[in-house]
């Protein structure tokens, strides 16, 4: 492959960039930033945002996979912040992909799309759009998943990744979150702690992306026109998944509870009051957060393990390893 990944000097694109280079394919990254660790492999960085279509369809030339990881994530801001990044952006690497006839598109998605406030225990591809999202983040990537997926053709071949909480080292985003609340002690279980959720180690979400690339680049490519749900193949506690965290880093464990209809109830007003007040910080608490705390929401894989031969490479166990390995040398310096 001669693979360009937006978005490839962050998390889990520069996981995706390292695969590539391990496996000998030529790898380019194109992202709003000059990334140093990028270029210490020796990989060309195209400086450049997704939302100017113009040098997105310079750009790609000569490509013949597009691995599309940029998006704005978090769950707080401006909607017309989200759209034009994840809905625009995609859109205009689409358009990329036609103009200089590169026949994969791989999308980085995620589950939220069908979140629909209620449990979800061993849901698969089935399922349907969520009808209202309480987030822009989630509402802009359904669009800008519904998007790609419509784009695949003979001539373009698109599919869709759908990996749930990214986590391992070098996470810039979950675990330093859930850290920092922790070390506070602002951290409530919310609900009755028994909720049971999906996480996927960063390797392994970087490894079901070649895969499915390598899928639609056969003959066959089953996964055109597809989305998948990525995980570790077996959902954890969420509570007990942090405290296990926690205390591997000396962090008391989460003990105090708040009941998932008073932290829905506060989420709303610390939204309505951030909203009023145009703070543009996300509150301690809002709906969605209130849900994904409280709610199991974990997914069959089988549609991943039958289409694309995916199986976690690197099992929970392993990978909490060395994430707290890591994490031991951040706090050494």
């Amino acid at each position: 492959m001669k693979a360009l990944v937006t978005g490839g000097g962050g998390f889990l694109g520069l996981a995706i960039v390292r695969q590539l280079l391990a496996r000998g394919d030529e790898v380019a990254v194109l992202g709003r930033h000059r990334y140093p660790e990028v270029e210490k492999l020796g990989v060309e960085v195209f400086c450049g945002d997704i939302r100017a279509r113009k040098y997105l369809s310079q750009s790609f030339a000569g490509f013949d996979t597009v691995f599309h990881v940029a998006a704005k994530a978090g769950i707080w801001g401006s909607y017309q912040e989200y759209a034009t990044i994840n809905v625009d952006g995609t859109d205009n690497v689409i358009n990329a992909c036609h103009v200089n006839d590169i026949p994969v598109l791989v999308h980085t998605s995620t589950p939220s799309v069908v979140f629909h406030s209620r449990d979800i225990e061993g849901g698969d591809e089935s399922l349907p759009y969520a009808r209202r999202y309480l987030c822009s983040y989630a509402a802009t990537k359904a669009q800008a998943e519904a998007a790609v997926l419509a784009a695949n053709s003979t001539r373009l071949k698109t599919c869709a990744i759908r990996p749930h909480l990214i986590w391992g080292p070098g996470d810039p985003h979950l675990v330093p979150r859930l850290l920092a609340r922790g070390r506070e002690g602002s951290l409530r279980r919310v609900g009755g702690g028994k909720n049971m959720v999906d996480i996927s180690y960063v390797d392994n979400v970087a490894y079901a992306h070649i895969l499915a690339a390598e899928n639609l680049h056969s003959r066959e490519a089953v996964a055109a026109g597809r989305a998948y749900f990525i995980s570790q193949g077996e959902p954890v506690n969420l509570w007990e998944w942090i405290n296990n965290l926690f205390q591997e880093m000396d962090i008391p464990p989460v003990t105090s509870q708040v009941s998932f209809a008073a932290a829905y109830l506060v989420g709303a007003a610390m939204e309505a009051g951030s909203y009023i007040s145009g703070r543009r910080e996300e509150p301690p608490m809002t709906r969605f957060v209130a849900q994904q705390l409280a709610r199991s929401h974990w997914f069959s894989i089988e549609r991943a393990r039958r289409d694309l031969g995916y199986e976690p490479r690197i099992s929970t166990a392993e990978g909490m390893e060395m994430l707290i390995s890591w994490l031991r040398d951040q706090e050494e310096y």
